[in-house]
């Protein structure tokens, strides 16, 4: 037992040495944000909302006249097609897409970030026996990549400076 807290003490204190952090959320100079244009029951959309809560200091706002910034969202899709096919016609790939184009305006209407499209893929075998756990793997990749999506937004806004 002693031995296995000695080696645990050497293992935080070699990783607090080397500078190691647990990856967190950008942080945000413009603190107010509005999201614009997403539809009620997005997933990308619910996705940005709780990255966005989840960073230091920024607040959500109802009205985009009472924001630093405006994310305003131009297209937010999902999609699903067949990468691979057998002789008889059966799916063996699917390919994933998730793509979202947006821009980032003032509530004034001053262009932050122009127009910019992000997309995501990913490929998925598929067999027809399995369909139940596929449909599941596919919402779980779909999640990940909205994940991902989220992040780089985040990025993008927290390179903004205010003025």
């Amino acid at each position: 037992m002693r031995r296995r807290l000695v080696v645990l003490a050497v293992t935080v204190s070699a990783l607090a040495g080397c500078g190691f952090q647990l990856r967190r959320p950008p942080e945000l100079q413009l603190k107010r944000v509005f999201l614009a244009g997403f539809d009620a029951y997005s997933p990308m959309g619910d996705e940005l909302r709780r990255q966005l809560r989840a960073s230091p200091g920024v607040v959500l706002t109802e009205t985009a006249a009472e924001a630093d910034v405006v994310l305003e969202v131009l297209e937010d899709a999902r999609e699903q097609v067949v990468a691979a096919s057998t002789a008889t016609g059966q799916v063996r790939e699917l390919t994933l897409r998730a793509r979202l184009r947006f821009k980032a305006r003032t509530p004034a209407g001053a262009e932050r970030i122009a127009p910019t499209e992000l997309m995501l893929t990913r490929d998925v075998s598929y067999s027809e026996t399995t369909a139940l756990a596929k449909e599941q793997e596919i919402a779980l990749l779909f999640r990940s990549m909205h994940t991902d999506l989220a992040a780089q937004v985040l990025r993008r806004l927290a390179a903004l400076t205010p003025g």
